[in-house]
């Protein structure tokens, strides 16, 4: 009952179904009347609009196949359709593969690849990574999700995977197969230096030049089926691989059918046959031969087999086949070749002949080294072997024929053996294979019009496989349900073991046609006899045909009839070959190769010990053994039971892993793009098995779903008081009510199982349900409407009557004031409390972090502290243990000392009181005493002559210091007298005035001269005046015209300019892309050599670990544990030496191929970065010179003047050298006066000579230049004119020259005018000029006479000051006065000649550090004997106490010299540096950069402390001009850092603390490096730090390289961890709840979007984008630098969200474009908080903006198609049709968007110039710069903190 309601509501009017036709296999109808239970028929309509009536079967009334709803079509899963049949999955295949254009879909765990017989942008290595490590349901489909989910189960099972590729010829399953391997090639990579992974993919060219041929289905089918373990060690990296080979068809060697060729390595060779290598080969052209001619089809279309054979070539030698055994290899092909067309004709009707000399038997015999003569007896003849004797038999010319061919397959088959042998010898490694991950590569089903042995193989082995795959498909579905706890119910589906049975067990097919084999006259009709007498009536799935009595019919699976053809199947088993002929090949001498061949049957063989397609071996032994011929006939065996024997290893190989299935469909037999043939693909999808796996789905509960996205996808279907907290319950409760019938669901455990149809059915029910809702939302918008349209009535009607009811519409408006009022208030209230609420929660979170962090710190502190404790005990305890044993060894040495001392003190206490009884003992004792008393006296008078040595050392100082004083009295005698010579010379003023006078007589004969060239200049003038006056008409109207040309000229000159503008900018902005690129290139060449660099080392570390001895047991430190494996840094310097050593002696023993490559590489990038530096200096150079173009061409107009001005100088040369010479002696003479006053300024001698001077420049000036004008009239015409021809804008004086120039007989009068105007210019112009240069030189004489008095007075001065101080304090200052002088003296010299200062200032600078360290080293002495003095004083004091007090202690006499020089010193300034020793190099290292912990020097210290100390030890260095320490500690910085950044590169703290350091260093050499570009910054204090003797530009292009290497380190750090957080939290997580909706999903499970415990959201990135920006602002990163990897960073979100949203058809809709807007606009929140709207960052995230407003715009009409392209302009159009493509509605009510929108985009895109990759590339770096960052810090003031341990270092 509950069934008829179900139907009844289904099979409604408008519902659609599925009816069978025979051109469409299935055709869509709609139901145009309800269906009531008893109808005998349907009333339908189909889409073309078509009426027609459907019965019903009577018997079975079956109804039609009702259609899945629009939301479910072009599922990327099968098992996902709600109605599982065959029609909704090919309508499901045919919507992803033309309208999409998707060729992978998934059905349950098959993946249905469609060959699109087109090349598709979907295998390249950014679509490889970014289905690396993601799991299969969360991107669309592809044969890499497959590869990937191989890898990912192989890792987690710890079980070997397979992957089976199944097809038809020519439905793609070698690319299939290819693109697997290259993923695991791609995604593991090797251990070992061969690269195993390039030469499991230099395989396939190999085998497919020797396997692979065109048939009339593939260009390119595999003839041989291959099943490629691909091995891994422990860490899941490839190290080798396994190939084997299955069935060979040999026959296409001699036979091809029309249409068809041979295997590809024929047609390569005769392509290739010009080549030198091959002409030894006597090849031609294909179409000579008979075996590469008969298919008539020698070329493939966009194949080209030269290029091919190169590639063949390239992949033999990538795996070790050497080039001699190459050209053996095509010796071999080249004569099979030859042997085909070697003919044979009938000599009689038993007998056949060979013609002589034929050429191609000649070059066949050259080729593999025979005679011409065996060759041709044993083709036309055979031996025959009898129980007694041997004799030859002649053959016909038809079986000599068959022989020839027979022969050419099996030596063709030889060698494809021995190629796969030494394949898989180069694929195999000696490391030990942990796992396997296997690729079946092998034929589909295959029937054709004629089927034989090779087919019947073929179908035999996809009937195991299709066993295999059906067993593994119930196993699944039966885990599933016991998983999931329901009730299992047998699931009926096809076995096709009777089939297997038919054709393998005992008496079946092969049995017999082995038997058959094995009589003496068996043949293929008595095989067939046997055939029908054994199964003809036994056997239901075997037939006989009707009219045939050769033939056999098999009933295959899916109800596949195939018949096969008898004859040949006997020949084919038994694969025989004459023995001779094999035999004579053998005899070869000249060719090893072909001999290696046939040595051995048994080695000949594949490695895996089957013979793919060899057939029975042949005996090669003509003697009549019977032994031998007995045993032989034993082993031998057949092709079908070979076959048989390697198709069941293959299936228990494949029953030991977890299987993977791809089964390829050709869509078409045409080979044309995107083009799908119903009718083949439904053949195609019974065959492969893909509608079994539907149907053993559909029997079962193919529908699943988890409780919380049915919750989620049917909440609307439930009220309000359905909705329970458990929603467990509330899903049980809601399905029973909607869902009578409880065998249509099952409740398990997390999931919910539904019959098929049962989602169809829930989704028409909410579907009905929004459908209401959407009617009572149209009824209250238009009821909204209708009032709205009222209201404005009623308000007209109110305006008409406003005079009326004025009042009433005054009231209304203070009602809507106040309304509008109390709405704000409402608003700021509901504000207030909202904010108000947010602070809680957020206050609470707050504390709760701070809990949870502090309850972590105490945890963390705590475990130290244990650890601190136990170390501590430990210490104790050995250290109480250590002095227990010392005590007790120390008791016992003083106990036998005792004993010792004892015995010998009681010998000499014996002695002693013998001696004490004697007289004699008395008289030595008196006599010490006198010693004693003798020894004082001498020590009393030693001590006094020390005392008289110490008082003639200080009067010898007293008598220096007097001597130092009349040396400066001298001094200040002979400044005296210095002073009174500058005073004598002021008597030279004289000799000046004289000649002054000179001077006076020669401007009164100047002014004669020119008063001769006025009166010449005022007759010109006035002819001139008189000239001009007729020509002022002319120049009227010439005017005019010369207007209009100016304003033309102007016009085309500001287009000239603003073209020559818009060309710079852009050539600008190109070279600055130019740059750019360069950068980026020199930086990723950085990153290359960074990883060559590291993985030499490692390799290095490796060689040394694995071969170099351990060293013997070592006692450590007490502080550590005896299994600790880590050395200190000192250790590892100690050992260096020692382990390159042993290094070095172990690498002579291994192979260096490596090492040489590595270091031929590492000088190639070397030489690759030079010449990039280069260029990147010559671009530079380039846009240098761009932007100087116009600066020349003006220069260029400005030639004449600037030729002008060089005669004016030539000219004035000689004049300005006698006055300078003057001035030198005016100055010599004032310098000389200055002393006594008489030429200061303001005395009266100085006042008349400088008048003097004055008067007599101002004549020279006027004079030189009034002749320089008369001389250069004539030179500087032609220059003067052409240059104001070409200015663009003339004054009036200027155009009227022009206008005159143009006469042709008025040259006098133009010449004078140009003249006149020129001289008033150029007199103008040089007296201004002259005037202020003799302005300058005198002040500077006056400047220069007041320091000669200061420096008078400052003498004088210090003269003073230095007699009145004491002799030491006088000493110190003199030298202090010495130093100062010396300074001013090189400040100087450095004014005056800038070169010539340097050395001079290093000199000076020399000189007073040896007076510095004088004085010092005097302080030092003095300050020794003082302490000498007191120490003798009072030991003479104490000596003297017995005598008298009025004597005078020695301590007095000198103390009181002494007591008036203890002045107090002044301390030094610090200048900055840190002094170390060289030996405690090793130690700064290791505490300031390997020891140091960043997150205690963020917070506790300033920021870039380490860069600082290093940098203030290097300024030491440098100061003492030690270049070795220098090196050695920069050498040291450099390599400890990436030891450093090596040991702990995934660390973001580590890795943003040195890249702060190193910019922070890099920044301070070059602002302490003299460079002006840089000190311009400096304060005065800080220029005084600067470098002063190393030059370190070329160690700050070092630092500045190790800085890119850190950045980029960084940014791959933080790209690890933002990688796993961008998905989940931009894409997958709903941070709008409730706007997108869950659709139903297959057996290939989406990650969901429900947020559970553990799953990233975007709060999750924007904490971590926090941390990030926090962690860097506290290592004091330069702002600039921050802004960069915040753009970087950025770059990597939009580029991952987008690559994931172009391969998720999930993920396109319209809710999630409104999810993605949002969480774009969160990130730019982020970016205005942080204030980094103008770093770029935002402008990276374009790209996913626009694809997020691409999936939620319009797209219909023509306008929306160009709106789209207007917008979109940061995708490219890949991108913008690959996201239209995958455009899904979540929902009933969105539109998909038509294939005819699609193709207009396509259209209107046609003709963007752009880069057709799909996918963003997610490495990409941007190129990193570092800005030049001054510091303001002094370097004085830093105090290094006691925490660093660096007490060894040394402020200076």
């Amino acid at each position: 009952m509950n069934m008829n309601r179900e139907l009844e509501y289904m099979f409604v009017q408008c519902a659609r179904v599925w009816i069978p036709d025979a051109e469409e296999v299935w055709k869509s109808a709609e139901l145009t009347k309800d269906f009531k239970n008893g109808d005998a028929s349907l009333q339908l309509m189909l889409e073309d609009g078509t009426s027609i009536e459907h019965k019903l079967d009577p018997k079975t009334k079956n109804l039609p196949y009702l259609r899945n709803p629009d939301i479910l079509v072009g599922e990327n899963d099968l098992t996902a359709l709600s109605y599982l049949h065959e029609p909704a999955v090919l309508h499901n295949l045919k919507v992803r593969f033309i309208d999409s254009k998707l060729i992978y879909t998934y059905c349950g765990i098959v993946l249905v690849a469609i060959n699109p017989y087109e090349t598709l942008g979907i295998y390249g290595t950014d679509i490889i990574n970014a289905y690396s490590g993601q799991n299969m349901g969360d991107m669309d489909p592809h044969i890499f999700a497959v590869a990937e989910e191989a890898y990912k189960q192989m890792a987690r099972d710890e079980r070997n995977q397979s992957i089976i590729v199944s097809g038809e010829s020519g439905a793609g399953k070698t690319v299939s197969a290819k693109y697997a391997m290259r993923y695991f090639a791609t995604v593991s990579g090797s251990t070992s230096e061969a690269n195993v992974e390039q030469k499991v993919l230099a395989s396939n060219p190999i085998m497919e030049a020797i396997g692979n041929a065109k048939t009339t289905r593939n260009d390119n089918s595999s003839r041989f089926g291959k099943y490629i373990e691909i091995g891994f060690d422990t860490r899941y990296r490839i190290i080798g691989a396994n190939m084997r080979t299955y069935l060979l068809e040999k026959s296409r060697v001699v036979f091809q059918a029309d249409e068809e060729r041979n295997y590809h390595i024929f047609y390569q060779l005769c392509a290739s046959s010009h080549l030198p290598e091959f002409k030894t080969l006597k090849l031609s052209s294909a179409n000579d031969f008979l075996y590469t001619r008969q298919g008539r089809s020698p070329v493939i279309q966009g194949v080209d087999d030269t290029k091919e054979l190169s590639t063949t070539r390239n992949a033999f030698t990538l795996l070790g086949i050497n080039e001699s055994y190459q050209m053996g290899l095509f010796q071999v092909l080249a004569a099979i070749l030859h042997l085909g067309n070697v003919e044979i004709k009938d000599k009689d009707s038993d007998s056949s002949l060979i013609p002589p000399n034929n050429r191609h038997l000649t070059a066949f015999c050259e080729l593999v080294g025979v005679t011409y003569q065996d060759m041709t007896q044993w083709l036309c003849h055979r031996k025959l072997k009898t129980a007694t004797e041997t004799y030859v038999k002649t053959l016909p010319c038809l079986q000599a024929t068959n022989a020839r061919d027979a022969l050419a397959k099996h030596i063709y088959a030889k060698l494809f053996n021995w190629i796969v042998e030494h394949v898989n010898k180069a694929l195999i490694t000696n490391i030990k294979q942990h796992s396997f991950i296997g690729v079946l590569d092998i034929y589909g089903f295959e029937t054709f019009e004629i089927n034989s042995f090779e087919q019947f193989c073929i179908n035999y082995a996809n009937e195991k496989l299709q066993q295999q795959f059906n067993m593994h498909v119930f196993k699944l579905e039966q885990e599933e349900y016991m998983k999931e706890q329901i009730p299992w119910t047998l699931i009926d589906f096809y076995d096709n073991q009777p089939c297997i049975n038919l054709i393998e067990a005992k008496m079946g097919i092969l049995d017999l046609l082995d038997e058959e084999c094995k009589m003496p006259k068996g043949s293929d009709d008595s095989w067939a006899q046997k055939l029908y007498n054994t199964h003809l009536k036994t056997c239901s799935l075997f037939e006989k045909p009707r009219m045939s009595n050769r033939a056999f019919i098999i009933q295959h699976f899916a109800d596949k009839q195939v018949e096969y053809q008898c004859e040949g199947f006997l020949e084919k088993n038994k694969d025989t070959v004459n023995e001779d002929q094999i035999n004579v090949l053998k005899a070869s001498k000249k060719f090893d190769l072909l001999v290696e061949l046939f040595q051995d049957e048994e080695k000949a063989t594949s490695p895996t010990g089957q013979v793919p397609g060899t057939g029975g071996r042949t005996r090669l032994s003509i003697k009549p053994d019977k032994g031998r011929d007995k045993s032989s006939k034993e082993h031998k065996k057949t092709v079908g039971c070979q076959f048989r024997n390697s198709l069941q290893m293959l299936m228990d190989t494949l029953n030991a892993t977890t299987p993977h299935y791809v089964r390829c469909i050709k869509p078409n037999d045409f080979k044309l793009a995107f083009s799908f043939d119903p009718k083949r693909a439904v053949q195609q999808l019974r065959a492969c098995g893909v509608l079994e796996t539907i149907r053993i789905s559909a029997a079962g509960f193919p529908s699943r779903w988890t409780y919380q996205e049915f919750f989620s996808r049917y909440r609307v279907l439930m009220k309000q008081k359905d909705v329970l907290s458990d929603k467990k319950l509330t899903c049980r409760n809601v399905l029973e009510k909607l869902v009578e019938d409880q065998d249509k669901y099952q409740f398990g455990k997390t999931k919910i199982f539904f019959r098929a149809g049962q989602v169809a059915y829930l989704e028409k029910l909410r579907a009905d349900k929004l459908r209401v809702a959407c009617i009572r939302i149209q009824k209250t918008i238009r009821c909204w409407l209708a009032r709205k349209k009222y209201l404005r009535k009623r308000s007209a009607a109110i305006t008409i009557q406003r005079f009326t009811r004025g009042y009433q519409a005054r009231c209304l408006a203070k009602f809507m004031r106040r309304t509008q009022a109390a709405t704000i208030i409402q608003k700021y209230q509901r504000m207030y409390m909202e904010r108000k609420r947010y602070k809680q929660k957020q206050a609470a979170a707050l504390v709760m972090q701070t809990i949870l962090r502090a309850y972590m710190a105490r945890q963390k502190y705590q475990g130290l502290v244990r650890e601190h404790n136990a170390v501590i005990i430990q210490k104790r305890v050995r250290g109480w243990l250590a002095r227990c044993w010392y005590k007790r060894c120390l008791v016992s040495l003083v106990y036998l000392q005792c004993c010792f001392r004892r015995m010998k003190a009681r010998r000499e206490l014996k002695k002693l009181k013998i001696e004490a009884r004697s007289v004699e003992h008395f008289k030595k004792l008196n006599k010490g005493m006198e010693n004693k008393i003798m020894q004082l006296q001498r020590r009393i008078d030693e001590q006094s002559k020390d005392n008289r040595s110490i008082n003639e050392k200080l009067v010898s100082l007293e008598t220096s210091s007097t001597a130092e004083r009349e040396r400066m009295r001298g001094e200040l005698s002979r400044l005296r007298g210095v002073e009174e010579d500058a005073k004598n010379k002021g008597n030279q003023v004289t000799s000046l005035l004289e000649q002054l006078e000179k001077l006076r007589k020669e401007l009164s004969s100047t002014q004669k001269e020119k008063k001769t060239i006025e009166d010449w200049a005022q007759t010109y003038r006035d002819e001139m005046e008189k000239m001009v006056s007729e020509l002022k008409d002319q120049n009227c109207s010439l005017k005019k015209e010369k207007d209009d040309l100016n304003r033309l000229i102007q016009e085309q000159s500001q287009q000239m300019t603003e073209k020559m503008a818009r060309a710079i900018v852009e050539k600008t902005q190109q070279l600055e892309t130019d740059l750019n690129e360069e950068r980026s290139r020199y930086q990723n060449l950085l990153t290359e050599h960074r990883r060559l660099e590291e993985k030499y080392d490692d390799l290095k570390e490796a060689m040394v670990s694995s071969n170099v001895s351990k060293p013997g047991h070592r006692r450590t430190d007490s502080t550590h544990s005896s299994n600790e494996s880590e050395y200190t840094y000192n250790s590892e310097y100690a050992e260096l030496e020692e382990g390159s050593r042993a290094a070095e002696d172990v690498t002579r023993g291994m192979d260096t191929s490596l090492t040489l490559k590595l270091q031929k590489r590492l000088t190639e990038l070397e030489q690759e970065k030079q010449s990039l530096r280069n260029e990147l200096e010559n671009r530079e150079d380039q846009f240098q010179r761009a932007r100087a173009r116009d600066d020349v061409e003006f220069k260029k107009a400005r030639g004449a003047e600037l030729e002008y001005e060089s005669l004016k100088r030539q000219e004035l040369e000689s004049e300005n050298k006698k006055l300078k010479h003057d001035l030198v002696e005016i100055r010599r003479s004032l310098l000389g006066n200055a002393a006594t006053g008489a030429g200061a300024p303001g005395s009266p001698a100085y006042k008349v000579v400088l008048e003097q001077l004055n008067a007599s420049c101002e004549e020279l000036e006027v004079r030189k230049e009034e002749v320089l004008i008369l001389r250069s009239q004539l030179v500087s015409q032609k220059e003067a004119m052409h240059h104001k021809d070409e200015k663009e804008t003339m004054t009036e004086p200027s155009a009227y020259v022009e206008d005159v120039s143009k006469l042709k007989d008025a040259g006098e009068l133009k010449q004078a005018y140009i003249g006149l105007k020129d001289t008033n210019r150029l007199l103008e112009h040089q007296l201004q000029t002259q005037r202020r240069g003799y302005d300058s030189e005198v002040e500077s004489l006056r400047g220069e006479l007041q320091n000669v008095k200061e420096e008078n007075n400052r003498q004088q001065q210090l003269l003073a000051q230095n007699l009145q101080l004491p002799p030491e304090a006088r000493i110190e200052a003199s030298l202090q006065h010495e130093i100062t002088r010396l300074t001013n003296e090189n400040l100087e010299l450095l004014a005056e000649d800038p070169t010539a200062s340097r050395e001079a200032r290093v000199i000076i600078l020399r000189r007073m550090v040896d007076l510095m360290e004088q004085l010092e080293k005097q302080d030092r002495t003095i300050r020794k004997l003082k302490k000498q003095l007191k120490v003798y004083s009072k030991r003479i004091g104490e000596m003297g106490a017995g005598q008298t007090e009025g004597q005078t202690s020695p301590g007095q006499m000198v103390d009181e010299p002494i007591h008036p020089v203890n002045i107090p010193r002044r301390e030094k300034d610090f200048q900055g540096m840190l002094e170390y020793k060289k030996e405690d190099e090793l130690k700064l290292v290791k505490n300031l950069i390997l020891e140091l912990k960043p997150r205690g020097v963020a917070v506790n210290l300033i920021p870039g402390l380490p860069a600082y100390i290093l940098f203030m030890c290097l300024r030491h260095a440098d100061y003492v001009n030690d270049d070795q320490k220098v090196r050695t500690l920069l050498t040291s910085t450099i390599n400890s850092i990436k030891k450093i950044l090596k040991k702990r590169g995934d660390d973001f703290e580590t890795v943003s603390f040195w890249l702060s350091n190193t910019c922070r260093f890099l920044h301070c050499l070059k602002q302490y490096s003299g460079d002006e570009a840089f000190i311009k910054h400096n304060t005065q204090r800080q220029n005084e730090h600067i470098l002063s003797n190393f030059d370190l530009a070329e160690y700050r292009q070092v630092i500045s390289d190790l800085a890119i290497q850190i950045y980029q380190q960084l940014i791959k750090c933080m790209e690890n961890i933002l990688q796993p957080m961008i998905v989940s939290g931009m894409l997958e997580h709903e941070t709008i709840q409730g706007v997108s909706g869950v659709k139903p999903t297959g057996l290939r499970k989406r990650t969901s979007s429900i947020v559970d415990e553990g799953t990233y959201t975007l709060d999750s990135i924007l904490r971590q984008l926090s941390a990030f920006h926090s962690t860097m602002c506290q290592h004091g990163t330069d702002p600039e630098l921050i802004k960069q990897v915040v753009k970087q960073q950025f770059y990597i979100i939009g580029a991952v969200t987008l690559n994931n949203l172009l391969l998720r058809k999930d993920m396109c809709s319209w809710s999630k474009g409104m999810q993605i807007r949002y969480n774009v606009s969160q990130l730019e929140e982020w970016l205005r908080d942080k204030g980094l709207m103008t770093c770029g960052a935002k402008e990276t995230l374009e790209p996913l903006i626009q694809a997020a407003q691409l999936l939620q715009v319009k797209k219909k009409t023509d306008e929306d198609a160009e709106a789209i392209c207007s917008m979109c302009l940061a995708l490219t159009t890949a991108q913008i049709v690959k996201v239209l493509n995958l455009y899904t509605p979540v929902n009933e009510f969105e539109e998909r968007v038509s294939v005819a929108f699609i193709r207009t985009i396509q259209t209107r895109l046609r003709d963007r110039c752009e880069s057709p990759q799909l996918l963003m590339d997610t490495k990409m770096i941007y190129p990193v710069t570092f800005p030049f960052n001054p510091s303001s810090l002094a370097l004085e003031t830093i105090q290094i903190p006691s925490s660093l341990n660096l007490s060894f270092l040394t402020r200076v």
